[in-house]
Formats: C-alpha cells, structure tokens, sequence
C-alpha cells in the first residue's frame, strides 16, 4: 500500500510529479490546492473564506485545510493509498495527520521532499501564468514556505520518513529518481 506526502517548494514539481505517481499506482492524488481552487470556482463557503488569504500568498488557517482533508481521506478511494500534495504545510498539521491516520487505522507512509533553488521556483511559477503568480506574491508564498513548512522536513527526517529528491532535473529525471526511492 503506497501512502506518500509530497513536500517541496511552490512551483517544484510536487503536483506533475504526484500525478504521474499516482496514475501508475492507480491511487488518488490528493492536492489541497487543486480542492481549495474549486472550492474558489464554485464560492463555496470554504472558497470564500480561504479567497482572502490566497490573495495575499498566505496559508489558508490550518482548520479549513484539515477538514478538507479528513473528509478526503474518508472517501473509499483511498483504501488502497493515496499521494497528498500540499498538505501538511506545518509542523501542527502533521501532527494532527498523524492522529488523523491513526484515527483511520492507516500509516503515514513516506515522505517525499522536492529540493528546489528559490530562483528556479520563480522562474518556473512566473512562466505558467496564473493570475496570482506575480513575482511579488510568489516570493511571499516563499517566504512563507520557508518559515513555516520547511521545519517539516526536519520532523519527517526526525521518524525516518524522509526522502529528499534533486527537484532541479528535467521530469522524466525527477520522475525515475521517485520511482526507485519509494520501490
């Protein structure tokens, strides 16, 4: 059973990488981002509310992302694993993870951390084109990063859970390194 979290800078990577994974496992790709940008689409109530902070580059709160994922995590397509892609993003909610699997009877599995320099992220954030990537607002989200999830990696590292991967190659590269981390 393949439960991965996905860890990395904005723009490194995580969400191509953890699709192509989780296509060739045939198990859900979980992305916090991809759920809170419909929620945006639709303004559901969790839309409007997490609006305000993206706008700023800032973490949506902590609950609205852990409700999210509690209730993704419930649903019967993630019996046979799952590849969560943005989520955690602090030190609390990994601990409230951890519960939350154990809550569910499942391990947390793996931890994939995709080292990316800041200044490729940029480039690479600036070259897709959403309306919210100006440079400004994409050196905040990196700021941010840093300060708050990058001690992630530490605490993962720390339950021998981590795997950090070069994020700085093409994607096919990137992609054959994962494979072979997590055989």
């Amino acid at each position: 059973m393949t439960r991965l979290i996905f860890l990395g800078p904005p723009g490194a990577g995580k969400g191509t990488q953890a699709q192509t994974l989780a296509d060739d496992l045939n198990i859900p790709h979980i992305s916090t981002g991809d759920i809170l940008r419909q929620a945006l689409k639709e303004q559901t109530p969790l839309g409007v509310k997490a609006q305000s902070y993206m706008d700023r580059g800032e973490l949506v709160p902590d609950q609205l992302v852990q409700d999210m994922v509690e209730e993704r995590l419930q649903q019967s397509d993630t019996n046979s694993g799952w590849i969560l892609d943005g989520f955690p993003r602090t030190v609390k909610q990994a601990v409230f993870l951890d519960e939350l699997l154990q809550k569910l009877n499942q391990d947390g599995g793996k931890v994939v951390n995709l080292d990316v320099p800041d200044e490729i992220v940029v480039g690479r954030l600036l070259g897709r084109g959403r309306k919210d990537d100006t440079e400004e607002v994409i050196r905040r989200r990196l700021e941010v990063y840093r300060s708050e999830t990058a001690p992630l990696i530490d605490y993962y590292r720390d339950r021998q859970q981590l795997l950090m991967i070069n994020g700085n190659q093409s994607l096919e590269e990137v992609t054959t390194v994962l494979k072979q981390a997590i055989a």
